[in-house]
């Protein structure tokens, strides 16, 4: 595992940001005017985006997928210079946080630098011709990690971008070696001591059917060998069965599971919604519900993701290749920022750093979520169906503060009332 992954991540706040989409403009420096907006979230780390350019052979829509990169060394003209992006990366630091760029090391685009310099470092097929191994993937060709030439070659670009920016994170890394990840950490801390890195880890599902043809399908305890941070896809199943009519006892045994299969010092990202899932307000119209399953995102064990527009309850994903620009205001926008802002504010309470966590299901419309830190504890309960009833907690009788309102609420013969709003108790 990343034995020197640090828990205190397990306190930050992370916000992803579709730079094309972010603005009408789509520029880094149109990012650059709306950071202390994203500061005032509670942010503590700004995740942009492929930042590179996008190849044209095979394009999927009219700008295409950022995620069909044609030169790892260069930045995307359509956003800006190079320039702009160390002024946008240099505003980020000088506001107090840090940022991280996507690494897209899985495949590149058909006309890549790559692809035309060094045509041996990537899979070919039976007919000698470029290819990939996932069929809907068709604006891209999969690179080879057998050969340890491209090894150097990607590593080299990590040390590069590492003299900007504070870490990666890294798309559909398990398809690649986990050898190469930790000889890239291991090479990449000589330039930038404290990177961090996060990992687009993949469904259970897609583990299964990539091993099933044969190819690299690394498990997330396999991850936490070489990154700090992995996605959250191994309950995100059983989350939307659950908010679908299924059962939440299931989704809580999915949670606790991670605290005993994973490291002592596992970090999961946290999130409702990315670039690749439904918006959380789609799937939530509820307002009072989606701010239920907002406070339990943050109250989780790990580090919360905010997608750029899930701060304004935009239900709309914008298309990854096509102008799509995010509608910060319309009919739809619930505004969420001082809801939001007061989460952050709990989240970097110590207590969440270094507990065991349990989640339980109450009644199936509630979750009730216990941090657990020597004598300190957080108390969470979540009416996640927006039901109204008086809830089995693990307190002591008496009135606590909930963290969330600032009201004063109280705990009788081992039960709270809860009407159907977030509750936050730190003891």
């Amino acid at each position: 595992m990343a034995l020197n992954t640090n828990k205190s991540l397990r306190n930050s706040v992370m916000y992803q940001v579709f730079v094309r989409n972010f603005s009408d403009k789509g520029t880094f420096a149109e990012v650059e005017k709306k950071l202390e907006e994203i500061k005032a979230l509670g942010v503590d780390i700004i995740w942009l985006m492929p930042i590179h350019p996008i190849g044209k052979v095979k394009r999927k829509g009219t700008l295409g997928s950022p995620y069909a990169i044609s030169d790892y060394r260069s930045v995307n003209p359509e956003f800006g210079t190079i320039e702009d992006f160390e002024r946008l990366v240099n505003a980020i630091h000088s506001n107090g946080m840090k940022c991280i760029i996507d690494v897209v090391y899985n495949h590149t685009s058909p006309d890549s630098v790559l692809s035309t310099e060094h045509p041996e470092w990537f899979y070919h097929r039976a007919d000698g011709s470029f290819g990939n191994r996932v069929g809907d993937w068709s604006d891209i060709i999969d690179l080879d990690y057998s050969n340890h030439d491209l090894w150097d070659y990607q590593i080299e670009t990590l040390k590069y971008w590492a003299g900007y920016v504070d870490g990666f994170r890294c798309d559909v890394a398990p398809l690649i070696p986990i050898e190469f990840w930790l000889k890239a950490r291991e090479e990449v801390v000589k330039v930038r001591k404290d990177c961090i890195w996060l990992s687009e880890s993949v469904e259970p599902g897609f583990i299964l059917y990539m091993r099933g043809r044969g190819l690299t399908a690394l498990s997330d305890s396999e991850i936490f060998r070489a990154f700090d941070i992995s996605y959250d896809y191994d309950c995100y199943r059983s989350f939307l069965d659950c908010i679908g009519g299924g059962s939440l006892s299931e989704y809580a045994k999915d949670i606790n599971r991670q605290e005993y299969i994973y490291p002592d010092n596992y970090v999961k990202l946290r999130f409702l919604e990315n670039h690749d899932v439904t918006r959380a307000s789609f799937l939530l119209p509820d307002e009072k519900i989606l701010k239920n399953w907002t406070a339990f995102m943050f109250f989780q064990k790990g580090m919360a993701l905010i997608y750029n527009g899930q701060e304004k309850g935009v239900s709309h994903l914008p298309s990854l290749f096509d102008k799509d620009t995010v509608e910060w205001q319309s009919d739809e926008t619930i505004d969420l920022t001082k809801f939001i802002g007061k989460l952050s504010e709990i989240k970097h309470d110590p207590v969440f750093t270094d507990s065991v966590y349990e989640v339980k299901s109450e009644a199936d419309s509630f979750i009730v979520a216990v941090h657990t830190n020597g004598k300190s504890k957080a108390v969470g309960v979540f009416s996640v169906k927006g039901n109204t009833a008086s809830v089995k907690v693990p307190l002591d009788d008496g009135c606590y503060t909930d963290m969330v309102s600032g009201k004063t609420t109280e705990v009788f013969r081992g039960m709270i009332r809860n009407t159907g709003d977030p509750i936050i108790i730190l003891k």
